[in-house]
């Protein structure tokens, strides 16, 4: 009789387990990504046939991502490379890299025709955007590197909108926007010119690429669902080429879903997003560099140290 109960109480738990499996694998992963450019190359994930696995919410604003990281509510994000390395530190390790996937898209734009280099830059008032994460890192880097500091006066606007607002409405003459900003404030103000790409501007003093935006995951969350995890990486990877092959299409989504405030606007941006999906060692490679660059400058940037070995996750073949 005893046996009896004891295997009637072992089969019990059994079913227990897999009903606890089933209803794990059945929870979506809580995803979130950004406006903009960090955030374009989730937008087919955002589709009804997904909604089983992957729980996405936009935000405006890296702030907004960074809580509920902390907090748990999300078990992955799309950020600024540098706030992926502060949260690593700022969690003591609890946050991995798992994914580039946005390389430069900042630009310079002019109503005039004075700036075609760093040089002409001095003695100039510039307006920017991204003050706190890496386009303020990046423009300072810039500034420092190309012996500018101290001869340009830099006015940042809260928003990337607020200083899109103001170009298009011509009320600031010289200003730093990211895509796809700046074509959305081109349109609207034709008398504006790309005056300098800090994507080239930054490989001709750093000698790399820059990285902007990337993808990480809570370590606790991976530790329990990293075959969930590793799925998720080759969605997103088809996804990511999938929106740059069928710009049209892709651009529709990103309006209906909020990514970007117009089809039209997204269309023309795409191309000049640098949407990527870097994983292993060529993300490795490219957000160390990064990193790195951004810590000699200033290593309150990166949370105040580099990140460890840890922070990056490569698969095993």
């Amino acid at each position: 009789m005893k046996r009896i109960v004891a295997m009637l109480l072992i089969a019990v738990m059994a079913v227990s387990l897999l009903a606890g499996c089933g209803r794990k694998e059945a929870d979506p992963i809580n995803i979130g990504a950004l406006q903009g450019p960090t955030g374009m190359g989730m937008v087919t994930l955002m589709g009804d046939e997904f909604h089983s696995k992957y729980n996405i919410t936009i935000a405006t604003a890296p702030d907004a991502i960074v809580g509920q990281i902390v907090s748990g509510e999300l078990d992955i994000a799309a950020v600024p490379i540098n706030l992926a390395s502060t949260l690593y530190n700022k969690t003591e390790g609890n946050v991995m890299l798992i994914a580039v996937n946005t390389l430069g898209v900042l630009y310079v734009l002019e109503d005039g025709e004075t700036v075609n280099s760093m040089a002409d830059l001095a003695g100039k008032k510039l307006y920017a955007t991204g003050q706190g994460s890496t386009p303020e890192y990046m423009l300072s880097y810039l500034l420092e590197a190309n012996g500018l500091t101290d001869s340009v006066t830099v006015e940042y606007t809260a928003e990337h909108s607020e200083l899109a607002t103001l170009m298009a409405a011509g009320e600031a003459t010289l200003g730093m926007l990211p895509e796809p900003n700046v074509t959305a404030t081109m349109v609207k103000n034709d008398k504006l010119r790309v005056a300098l790409d800090l994507t080239e501007e930054w490989k001709s003093v750093a000698g790399i690429e820059p990285v902007q935006g990337c993808i990480v995951v809570r370590r606790d969350f991976f530790e329990e669902n990293e075959t969930a995890v590793r799925v998720f990486l080759k969605e997103y990877n088809a996804a990511v080429n999938y929106t740059n092959a069928n710009q049209a299409e892709t651009a529709k989504l990103m309006e209906q879903y909020g990514i970007l405030p117009s089809a039209a606007i997204a269309e023309k941006a795409i191309d000049k997003c640098n949407i990527v999906c870097y994983r292993n060692n060529e993300m490795r490679l490219a957000a160390e560099g990064m990193l790195e660059v951004l810590f000699n400058a200033n290593p309150k940037s990166v949370g105040g140290k580099l990140p460890g070995d840890d922070f990056y996750y490569v698969e095993e073949e």
